[in-house]
């Protein structure tokens, strides 16, 4: 089952947005990602736990009061790295899971 969190303040949302996605983990899912905005779309995404996704992180630019995760069950595609949710557009200026939630640059 998939899960969603965002999260828009003032605040550093990537460890918010984190948080959540590791309070969903009891409900089953095969891939996490996260996009984050701050004058800039971020999109992180990884096959396999929360934890996956940390590692892939780490290092990178996280940054951005405006973010949203997604934990992703399969149900069309297999589970792996390019299919995990949020999808970035081909502009790079929309993130966008399977449950219609958006992100737009602007």
């Amino acid at each position: 089952m998939c899960g969603i969190v965002a999260y828009i303040g003032n605040k550093q949302a990537y460890d918010i947005v984190i948080k959540g996605l590791k309070r969903l983990e009891y409900r089953g899912y095969d891939s996490a990602g996260v996009a984050l905005l701050d004058g800039k779309m971020r999109v992180y995404k990884k096959q396999g736990k929360v934890s996956n996704l940390e590692e892939e992180a780490l290092g990178q630019d996280t940054t951005g009061t405006i973010g949203m995760g997604h934990t992703r069950w399969a149900t069309h595609g297999e589970p792996n790295d390019k299919n995990s949710h949020p999808h970035l557009s081909e502009s790079g200026d929309l993130a966008r899971d399977k449950k219609e939630k958006k992100h737009q640059q602007r």
